[in-house]
């Protein structure tokens, strides 16, 4: 399906140079003068490369159809994941590197939509937030404003994040999965 460049969204799948390509970031450019532009960051679903490409907001891409499916995460070994899906409980294997850095983000039970093109899983969508428990966080300087600045921690399961001044070790927080950034404490 044909779609103008500024329809673009984080994780669609297009198709562009004969490849095909997951949109990590989106940026519109509106230079002085001059026609606005699209700053898109992109990775090849087939060989894992990261590039960025510029295409004007009249540009025509082709968005492919993806087939969404919902699995429930039941485990991990040294290379695999393992999913069931939610439909009719077949026990699905897919390579860790899918996920990259966002593999500490899942927990056993944890809903996610699995994506096909061509009947291959080229993509897995976590949730927008999810709970993480923070194993270490930095002691706080004494004179920082709780508003306006955050301080390193790290998750139990390795995962460095920036939290507020109160967060402290044994907590649980909600994070975005999109980019970790702090949501609230959780509850």
């Amino acid at each position: 399906m044909k779609i103008n460049a500024n329809l673009i969204r984080v994780g669609n799948i297009i198709k562009h140079q004969g490849k095909m390509f997951i949109i990590l970031n989106t940026s519109i450019i509106k230079p002085g003068k001059g026609g606005a532009f699209i700053q898109v960051e992109m990775r090849d679903i087939i060989s894992k490369n990261k590039t960025n490409d510029r295409f004007r907001t009249s540009d025509s891409l082709e968005k492919l159809a993806t087939e969404e499916i919902s699995s429930t995460f039941l485990f991990a070994d040294d290379k695999n994941l393992t999913f069931m899906r939610d439909d009719d409980f077949e026990q699905l294997e897919i390579e860790k590197s899918i996920l990259e850095n966002k593999f500490e983000l899942l927990n056993d039970g944890m809903k996610v939509t699995l994506e096909y093109v061509d009947g291959k899983i080229i993509n897995i969508k976590l949730p927008k937030t999810v709970e993480i428990k923070i194993e270490t966080a930095d002691a706080v300087v004494k004179g920082q404003t709780a508003s306006s600045s955050y301080k390193p921690a790290i998750t139990d399961k390795g995962l460095k994040v920036l939290v507020p001044p109160h967060i402290k070790q044994g907590d649980k927080i909600i994070i975005q999965s999109e980019n970790f950034e702090y949501v609230e404490k959780a509850k």
